[in-house]
């Protein structure tokens, strides 16, 4: 293993003549081994220290740190679409190592699934969980994107429409009577049923 040893020239007084003896010299070590890893997390901290995750659209991503769990919860309303971005999430961390397969189950909250971390000598198995999810969430951004884009799309349909499909507010002519339901005449459907005196 290479060691890369960095001294200042502050630290050994080159230019002095009288160089003493008892002066410290720094060294820093670096392990060319390890690698720096960075992602980002749209992430906040509760008090009792689990860490809350919520890139995700459809779901919201807990990490207890305590109990050593990953949990995912619906953000809005309970769907298939939010039951699959759960799947999908505990597939990935299965796949990666960082669940146990055996441990994937609902949660007691409607809606949620829950997973154990693995134990691990080695590395530091929040941190490892951390950045799995962050690797699963980027996978998911081309899905997230496009449903954000179908969302903006048929709001400008329905707020800003093309020539073609509207006109022009008090064109449209207005009539007496419109619809099925009429007002006026012998039979009048709404009263249909009740005692009339």
């Amino acid at each position: 293993m290479a060691v890369k040893v960095k001294i200042n020239s502050d630290d050994i007084g080159v230019g002095d003549i009288n160089v003493d003896v008892k002066e410290t010299i720094k060294v820093n070590i670096e392990d060319s081994k390890k690698q720096m890893l960075e992602f980002q997390l749209m992430m906040r901290k509760a008090l009792n220290g689990d860490l809350l995750i919520f890139d995700h659209s459809d779901i919201d991503i807990v990490i207890m740190t305590e109990k050593k769990k990953v949990v995912a919860f619906a953000k809005d309303l309970m769907t298939e679409i939010v039951y699959g971005a759960e799947s999908r999430l505990f597939d990935h961390l299965k796949k990666a190592g960082i669940v146990a397969f055996d441990s994937i189950q609902g949660g007691n909250v409607y809606g949620s699934l829950e997973a154990k971390i693995h134990e691990s000598k080695e590395a530091d198995s929040v941190k490892a969980a951390l950045y799995e999810i962050s690797q699963w969430i980027s996978s998911e951004k081309p899905y997230m994107d496009s449903m954000k884009g179908h969302d903006d799309m048929m709001d400008d349909f329905i707020l800003d429409p093309e020539d073609e499909r509207s006109t022009e507010f008090g064109e449209v002519p207005h009539e007496e009577e419109k619809g099925s339901i009429k007002r006026h005449g012998l039979f009048a459907p709404f009263m249909y049923g009740r005692y009339i005196y």
